[in-house]
């Protein structure tokens, strides 16, 4: 599959699995999860294709199963999921990709979630960075987690998450 279709496939997969899951006629269960032959149905998709681009997507958007039978994404969500991601100890220093004209506002008012239900932050500045290329002029900001430990409320910087 050519890289264009890929990415067309997995926006579609993403609009269904993170934020309008209505509109395809699916139902995620409370943990975002749905079944494989239902979202093919709904995004007229055939399994190699599916299985083509969870394999391929260079941010890791998507989660099989272990039985391969269930589907959902992995993060960025705009609806209501409960991920029951791990709690872990953050690495020292965390990435927030973003874009140039929204820098004064995080630097006056901190970094907020907007429709997300939490702050993307990366280990790396090189996922920081591509996370940050989807709009022109993108930037990336630098920040050291305080106060998060492995018996704090989760919160995005305190959860283990592909990203």
């Amino acid at each position: 599959m050519r890289s264009d279709e890929r990415v067309k496939i997995s926006k579609r997969m993403s609009l269904a699995l993170r934020h309008a899951p209505e509109r395809f006629g699916l139902r995620l269960d409370r943990a975002g999860w749905v079944d494989v032959t239902d979202l093919l149905t709904a995004l007229e998709l055939t399994r190699d294709q599916l299985d083509e681009v969870v394999a391929t997507n260079d941010k890791q958007r998507f989660a099989l199963s272990a039985d391969g039978d269930r589907i959902r994404a992995n993060q960025g969500h705009s609806i209501a999921v409960e991920l029951d991601l791990a709690v872990a100890v953050p690495p020292a220093v965390l990435f927030h990709g973003t874009v140039a004209m929204v820098l004064p506002a995080i630097m006056n008012e901190g970094l907020r979630p907007m429709r997300r239900h939490d702050v993307h932050l990366s280990a790396s500045t090189e996922t920081a960075r591509r996370v940050g290329a989807r709009r022109v002029r993108r930037s990336s900001l630098r920040s050291r987690p305080r106060g998060c430990t492995p018996t704090a409320t989760p919160s995005a910087s305190a959860r283990t998450a592909s990203g």
